[in-house]
């Protein structure tokens, strides 16, 4: 085994231990426990991630790039914007009943607590997930509307509303708190949200109710 593919082998087995222990622990995971499960010392933790906290933004990272990945997957380029939003509300419906949906949600919660009890974590997890919303943003961005083209900057309004939509459903979904809320609840929840003007024709960055200076 060469020296990168030892590596990538100690990296993946340090991520695997740390989300058993990150998720069952929050911020109280000990270093000593996730090096003990993967069979590494805390020296290689320091060695791949830096820290603790470059460990806890790592795992962040390693979870949500397959979800982005599938997003992409899950709506093809061609579509117009809303018909694209229903594509991604429905794939994010069934998301919610995939065996490690609860998983995800402890996990979702657990991170949400280290961020309360450790600043720094928080912006650099905050780093990390708005990178991968870039994704997002470009899947919606360029895509017909109204008769318009929807522009990065409104792709980036939209992809942030609909994480809040979809993050708060979805967890209302998986702890059984949200009964009728199915696909086509979603999908209809996510294009009323898409076609509201407020989200899409407000692109300057004014404050919403400005008017434009006359000549």
């Amino acid at each position: 085994m060469s020296r990168a593919e030892a590596r990538e082998r100690n990296r993946r087995a340090l991520l695997d231990a740390a989300l058993q222990v990150v998720s069952r622990d929050g911020y109280r995971a000990r270093l000593e426990e996730i090096a003990e499960r993967a069979d590494l010392t805390t020296g290689a933790i320091y060695s791949l991630f830096g820290s603790k906290n470059g460990l806890v933004v790592g795992l962040v990272t390693d979870y949500l790039r397959p979800h982005y990945e599938e997003i992409e997957q899950a709506v093809p380029p061609g579509l117009e914007l809303l018909a694209a939003v229903d594509a991604f509300a429905r794939y994010y419906r069934r998301s919610c009943d995939a065996p490690g949906a609860l998983a995800g949600l402890t996990l979702q919660i657990t991170l949400q607590d280290m961020t309360l009890h450790d600043p720094d974590l928080g912006a650099q997890l905050a780093a990390s997930v708005r990178g991968h919303e870039e994704h997002l943003v470009a899947l919606f961005t360029g895509r017909p509307h109204n008769g318009s083209i929807v522009t990065s900057h409104q792709a980036q309004r939209l992809a942030t509303a609909l994480r809040a939509l979809f993050v708060g459903l979805s967890q209302g979904v998986i702890l059984g708190l949200a009964h009728g809320a199915d696909e086509q609840y979603f999908a209809d929840a996510a294009c009323a949200l898409a076609s509201d003007v407020s989200l899409l024709d407000h692109d300057s960055g004014a404050p919403r109710g400005a008017r434009e200076p006359e000549p």
